[in-house]
């Protein structure tokens, strides 16, 4: 049986840093009060001239150099991000032809911060479907052009970045075990960015009511996160027939450590399994997940045959989750 297999991952963030006493400047803020209902420390600023597919492109080509591989024997590339380049065409095509991937169908996906497994979700039935081979999927956002500086309530959350993994075709007993995908539409407008689309496209009004901004009913999407989330990891264990104790890893979406804590105290699981960057990266989004994952592999937190558990929920409202053995 084919299975999908992560044989590499790569990360980039830009070198801009913004700390909590930087937003102390800007707006009417503190360190304290950002630390106690985020957890962030700093986070990520993309530069002027730098688009989601820059960040992209330094992410895959991380993970290309990892894996060994030419971005010739891509057989697809999938893209998560709701900061794209352009409306059209997707990002994907863009970092496509930035790699040179010239035999590699393109294409991108919005699912907010759960698009990553999203992506992985896509890979997963194209390679277990024998459709294709080798694929590249990445997370990668520059959310501080979308973000209100002048909304204390929002610009203290987001970063900018990306992450990237080469996933195959393997038939050996490690790879992704389950992926399973979420949405509730009816939840929408709980964070979202009304401008800018067909519904509401830019004009006078739209730009003097500050609607291609970022904007989160933050309470109410706190209390759903976390009731989705602790039953989203219960039913993948369930799933897989495992138990919060043969799990590894967990690597959450970085969005809040107050979300974070409340999920892995429902696992029973201890905080040094749950690999966190929050403090240095904020929420970036789609990028979240894989820059944290990156970053477990690179400093020796994922051995062979350990469990990791993802997850991570976003605008749509959507949610996710993947298990994968090492």
């Amino acid at each position: 049986m084919l299975r999908t297999k992560i044989i590499s991952t790569g990360s980039y963030v830009p070198d801009r840093v913004l700390t909590n006493q930087d937003l102390e400047r800007m707006v009417e803020t503190s360190d304290k009060w950002i630390m106690e209902r985020t957890g962030i420390k700093e986070r990520r600023r993309a530069g002027d001239n730098e688009s989601a597919s820059d960040l992209a492109y330094k992410a895959a080509l991380q993970a290309l150099e990892r894996a060994g591989v030419g971005a010739d024997t891509l057989d697809l590339i999938v893209v998560a991000t709701i900061t794209g380049d352009m409306p059209f065409p997707s990002t994907a095509c863009f970092l496509q032809h930035k790699l040179g991937a010239k035999t590699a169908a393109a294409f991108d996906v919005n699912a907010a911060c759960s698009g990553f497994l999203y992506t992985l979700s896509v890979a997963n039935a194209y390679i277990r479907g024998g459709i294709y081979r080798r694929v590249l999927i990445v997370g990668t956002e520059v959310l501080s052009k979308f973000t209100d500086w002048q909304d204390r309530n929002t610009c203290v959350l987001f970063g900018d970045g990306a992450g990237a993994a080469i996933v195959e075709a393997s038939t050996d007993d490690s790879g992704v075990l389950s992926v399973d995908i979420y949405s509730d539409g009816s939840l929408a407008e709980l964070l979202y960015l009304p401008g800018g689309g067909s519904k509401n496209p830019c004009s006078t009004d739209t730009l003097n009511n500050r609607m291609h901004y970022i904007k989160m009913k933050g309470n109410e999407t706190f209390k759903i996160a976390v009731r989705t989330l602790e039953q989203l990891v219960l039913d993948a264990l369930q799933k897989n027939n495992l138990k919060s104790s043969d799990i590894s890893l967990l690597i959450p979406h970085q969005a809040n450590m107050r979300i974070i804590l409340a999920t892995a105290t429902r696992l029973g699981l201890d905080m040094d399994k749950v690999m966190i960057n929050l403090d240095k990266y904020g929420n970036t989004s789609a990028a979240s997940i894989p820059i944290a994952f990156d970053e477990a592999v690179t400093s020796g937190r994922v051995k062979k045959n350990d469990y990791l558990l993802l997850e991570a929920f976003g605008g749509g409202l959507t949610w996710a989750s993947a298990l994968i053995r090492w």
